[in-house]
């Protein structure tokens, strides 16, 4: 069985306020905003690693699509609660990177939601996936302090 992530497994944290027309009808948040939290952490994570996003797409013609989504709930979170969405890269591999975010409650220890982000590499012209960039790999590398080398 795979380890629950911990607070302490992630280095960059977007803190947000529970909205109103965020909640359904049961006055707990629904359940397709988890993924724009998600998105939103992701988003910040990769230019609080170094990566100009836009810059790079402009670039290189090349730009990420999501081809994974993932959300599990663990703890029903209401309307004005005070949360962190933690985010972090877990995986690189040839054309794909694997993020995992995470909620806690603003300065809590406890797992509100959790789940995983998978973004897939393509030329915009081919709509074709292709290789993650070294730049991308090495930022990545050193920010989180993990080594996503690409294999052999």
């Amino acid at each position: 069985m795979k380890r629950q992530p911990s607070r302490a497994d992630f280095r960059f944290f977007l803190s947000h306020r529970v909205r109103y027309v965020e909640l359904d009808t049961q006055g707990i948040v629904f359940n397709a905003h988890y993924l724009t939290w998600y998105d939103e952490a992701v988003s910040d994570y990769i230019r609080a690693a170094g990566w100009a996003y836009q810059d790079e797409v402009k670039a290189s013609g090349a730009d990420f699509h999501v081809v994974r989504g993932l959300v599990e709930y663990k703890v029903a979170i209401g309307r004005k609660a005070e949360i962190e969405i933690g985010a972090r890269c877990t995986r690189i591999g040839r054309s794909s990177v694997t993020f995992q975010p995470a909620v806690f409650p603003a300065g809590g220890d406890t797992l509100l939601a959790t789940g995983e982000i998978v973004w897939v590499l393509t030329d915009q012209a081919t709509r074709r996936p292709i290789p993650v960039p070294d730049k991308l790999r090495s930022m990545l590398s050193v920010f989180e302090g993990m080594d996503f080398s690409a294999a052999p």
